[in-house]
């Protein structure tokens, strides 16, 4: 899996930059947002959005929401060469959930280094991360060709949906780690899961169905396998985060005891209580 990883990392890396490019010019705002009211301000969204996003990217990460959409793609019997520009809508949805929630957790580290809205400030960091939540359907909208109408329409529909139960998720883990009691048991903490995680997981999925134009059936067979395997991912960073000491935080890639310090509910908490 490591080489499937690095095989194809470079290909999903060009397609982030194809939508958000490094460098950000006057044509790339016009072609990508519209022609300017009055005149837009290329250095300032290069300062606020470009800089801080390709920070992030470009410290790591294993881009396996993305890979994972182009294996499923290439098991539903397609060429995953053709869909690369597709497998970067997980890709930045999912960091741009990180940054918001490192500004929401107060982490002070990320991918080993110093969390973005500690490195660029939180109002940038918060308007970056807001802004990967649109970017990515932006993708859609320049591969019409690709998709027919109804294809589209379900791919805008599925995303709207998944993103709403993330913050749902996300929305119910702040709320249990700032009380000091817990009252939640294991399945409260599994639908969290599904919803924080899996939903990421579960668009990788289900936007393979759907721009492979598969049966409802499939869709929601790859759905619920992702969202499963999002919930074990969980599980297992959970445990990450209490066996990884300070001294090994470079390996973690960020500060290790987190969970704790912040009274998060995981699933290994409930079950002490």
């Amino acid at each position: 899996m490591l080489d499937v990883l690095a095989e194809w990392r470079p290909d999903v890396d060009a397609a982030i930059e194809e939508i958000l490019p490094r460098s950000i010019e006057p044509e790339y705002l016009a072609e990508m947002f519209g022609a300017p009211t009055y005149e837009y301000h290329p250095e300032a969204i290069q300062r606020a959005l470009s800089d801080p996003i390709w920070g992030l990217l470009d410290r790591g990460g294993k881009r396996w929401r993305a890979i994972l959409f182009l294996v499923m793609v290439d098991a539903l019997g397609e060429e995953p060469a053709e869909y690369v520009q597709y497998a970067a809508i997980p890709e930045i949805l999912h960091n741009g959930t990180i940054i918001v929630d490192d500004v929401e957790d107060k982490a002070t580290m990320r991918r080993g280094e110093t969390a973005l809205h500690r490195a660029y400030g939180t109002d940038i960091a918060l308007n970056a991360g807001n802004a990967m939540y649109f970017i990515p359907l932006k993708i859609i909208d320049r591969n019409e060709a690709d998709l027919d109408p109804e294809q589209r329409i379900a791919a805008y529909e599925m995303l709207t949906h998944e993103l709403n139960r993330t913050h749902l998720g996300q929305g119910m883990d702040i709320y249990w780690h700032n009380q000091r009691a817990i009252t939640v048991d294991e399945d409260h903490y599994y639908e969290m899961c599904a919803c924080k995680t899996g939903c990421l997981a579960r668009i990788v999925a289900r936007l393979a169905a759907i721009v492979t134009d598969q049966p409802e059936a499939v869709e929601t067979t790859l759905a619920r396998y992702a969202e499963d395997v999002s919930i074990a991912f969980q599980i297992g960073d959970d445990i990450l985060d209490v066996e990884h000491t300070l001294d090994r935080t470079g390996e973690f890639g960020k500060e290790s005891g987190n969970d704790i310090r912040e009274g998060k509910k995981t699933l290994m908490t409930i079950h002490t209580a």
